[in-house]
């Protein structure tokens, strides 16, 4: 589990990252350097599209480390935990090309496939404090 969450992390900064070079391509080295006093978005699809994505990311992820802490001190004995945690991960990781190249409904359904990800880490440690094997 706590290879997953290191894993996740670095699939956070790629995101920041990604992010953040495709804005300072649009918006300029010089506004990326400075203070950022006026706010400026990118206008260029892609940029957009990673920022977008970024956010997206950063809403499930504090769930996804909260679960995943949990079941790294509780235990998965079952290995669901474990299972959930690879299918949010592997889901965010095919979103990520999907949001960018725009594609819909196929990008909402792996969204769905990794929140799923998250209910089945969420029931694994409901059943192991309940003592559910």
């Amino acid at each position: 589990m706590l290879v997953l969450l290191a894993l996740s992390v670095a699939l956070l900064v790629f995101h920041i990252g990604l992010q953040g070079m495709l804005s300072t391509r649009e918006l300029g080295s010089a506004w990326n350097a400075g203070p950022r006093d006026e706010p400026r978005q990118p206008v260029g699809l892609v940029a957009g599209r990673a920022a977008r994505a970024s956010a997206n990311f950063r809403e499930t992820y504090p769930a996804f480390v909260a679960l995943a802490l949990a079941l790294a001190i509780a235990g998965d004995p079952a290995g669901w935990g474990l299972a959930g945690a690879w299918l949010w991960f592997v889901a965010r990781l095919v979103y990520l090309p999907l949001y960018l190249a725009g594609v819909p409904y196929i990008r909402s359904l792996v969204w769905t496939v990794a929140l799923v990800g998250l209910a089945v880490m969420a029931g694994a440690i409901i059943l192991q404090e309940a003592g559910i094997p």
